[in-house]
């Protein structure tokens, strides 16, 4: 995990970021708003956090605040502040900070803080493998998109695509994420009780409703409100619905008072909706309020690189509950997942995997193991044989941590992010907690622009060093007070040169 540390007073901006890195968080720094924002626009990444002063040179950091959820970025933030400043901190809470932490007590307060947001973290990754195929890349862009708006989503994709998992990710990452998060079973709801369970009813409102009951809007009001299998909703639920997501009011069953709906809706379907129009079980236009922005899922099928990845997680999550070692799967087994069709999506190959790990009595998993050659299931489609092959090559070579660059073959260790003999690789932004110029000019100071800095990680070194060349240089970079003058000195401790390819 790494904290974007966003302090103007550079001493204490080291203070905070040695501090940090004793506790082994990796820090990034940045002393203004500007230049703040190019780290976040350039190198941000996942599980970042944003550690930020309320007053810096050129602005409250709120309005960076503002500027990342206006973006998509929904990274953890919080408010640094003095005592007499607690009353913006708390208007920074309502724009979507984490927490804010007084300066004379960030000692005491900012690893709480942070172990806080961690063990979330933690607890939402461990849902479900995050895919990286390039489908999954530009569905995740969307819902970045989308996740800060109050836009109605209407989800779509098979049985088994993780819809309810997207849905959860939307929530996680939108202005509402702090409020309730409430999930309808559509297809368990009575025809009777529905209007009840959506809108709550008043007490004597029908034969054994002796109390007042707050409805599925009121549970969630401030939050999201997530309609798995919307095509079920009975068709005069969906008028009442569609009546209070127009006048965002709704009147509880009984009642003689509206009351405002502060909710915002996420959908999700496996049918087609415009088929269920045609034949007058779902209404047109609440399906036309319900696209106010649609996503499809694809399935495991079209994601053939994604399917050895969750394979592996769900291999390791099921180990892990059997309180079994199963390192791998065979060759033979994967080249089995990858050509099998899948028609339960990815809830079908977690109980495929899990199954396997159960029956596996060895080291391995084969291709007995994972029974997919019983009850007629097609084992292998020969059209993808050569998407398959390609598949399994790539995963060999990552295995072996081996690249090849420009003719030369380069180790690498396979959890460095592609860096030289397992060294982290240096941030693309930072040396020694000033800006890195890649042009050529050495160092940029806290207060010069870096506009035209080009990070490091996307350039290519050609002609690749041989690895062996890397142990014998080190140099150490060092800014001068005085601006503009900048030296290079020779580290006696040699330091191993680190290349990205």
């Amino acid at each position: 995990m790494r904290v974007i540390v966003v302090e103007d007073n550079i001493l204490f901006c080291d203070y905070i970021c040695n501090f940090l890195q004793n506790a082994d968080y990796q820090t990034v720094k940045a002393y203004r708003l500007a230049q703040a924002r190019q780290v976040i626009a350039r190198s941000v990444r996942e599980d970042d956090i944003v550690l930020a002063d309320l007053r810096l040179p050129d602005g409250e950091s709120t309005a960076l605040l503002e500027w990342m959820r206006g973006q998509g970025y929904t990274h953890p933030f919080i408010m640094m502040t003095n005592y007499e400043e607690i009353h913006t901190a708390v208007h920074a809470m309502k724009l979507g900070a984490e927490d804010y932490i007084l300066k004379p007590l960030l000692e005491d307060k900012l690893l709480p803080a942070l172990k806080k947001i961690r063990m979330a973290d933690e607890a939402f990754a461990k849902v479900i493998y995050e895919r990286k195929s390039a489908a999954f890349r530009e569905l995740d862009r969307y819902i970045r998109l989308v996740a800060p708006t109050d836009m109605t989503v209407l989800i779509l994709g098979n049985t088994g695509t993780g819809k309810e998992h997207l849905a959860g990710k939307i929530h996680k990452r939108s202005l509402r994420a702090n409020k309730p998060y409430i999930t309808v079973d559509c297809g368990s709801l009575s025809r009777e009780l529905a209007a009840s369970a959506f809108f709550g009813h008043v007490k004597g409102a029908f034969t054994g409703a002796t109390d007042e009951k707050p409805g599925y809007f009121q549970e969630a009001r401030g939050g999201t409100l997530f309609l798995d299998e919307v095509e079920n909703l009975p068709v005069e639920i969906q008028q009442m619905l569609l009546r209070a997501m127009e006048e965002r009011r709704y009147r509880p069953v009984g009642g003689r008072q509206d009351k405002r709906m502060d909710v915002r809706v996420i959908a999700a379907t496996n049918e087609d909706l415009q088929g269920a129009v045609a034949e007058k079980r779902f209404r047109k236009d609440l399906l036309y309020r319900l696209q106010d922005f649609t996503i499809t899922v694809p399935t495991l099928q079209d994601c053939l690189e994604d399917i050895l990845p969750l394979a592996d997680f769900f291999r390791i999550q099921s180990a892990g509950q059997l309180g079994k070692e199963i390192p791998d799967f065979d060759e033979a087994a994967k080249k089995i997942l990858l050509g099998y069709g899948w028609p339960g999506n990815v809830r079908e190959l977690k109980q495929v995997v899990h199954a396997a790990v159960l029956i596996c009595g060895g080291k391995l998993i084969t291709p007995q193991c994972l029974r997919l050659q019983q009850a007629g299931k097609t084992v292998l489609n020969l059209a993808k044989e050569e998407k398959i092959n390609n598949c399994l090559l790539k995963r060999r070579t990552a295995e072996c941590g081996t690249d090849q660059d420009g003719g030369h073959h380069i180790q690498r260790q396979p959890d460095t992010g592609g860096s030289l003999a397992g060294h982290q690789p240096p941030d693309p932004l930072q040396e020694n907690g000033h800006v890195r110029d890649y042009q050529g000019t050495g160092l940029k100071g806290p207060d010069n622009n870096i506009q035209d800095s080009f990070p490091f990680h996307q350039r290519k070194i050609e002609p690749v060093l041989p690895a062996a060349f890397s142990t014998l240089f080190s140099w150490q970079f060092s800014l001068r007070l005085a601006p503009g003058k900048i030296a290079a000195k020779k580290n006696a401790a040699a330091i191993p040169l680190r290349f990205e390819g």
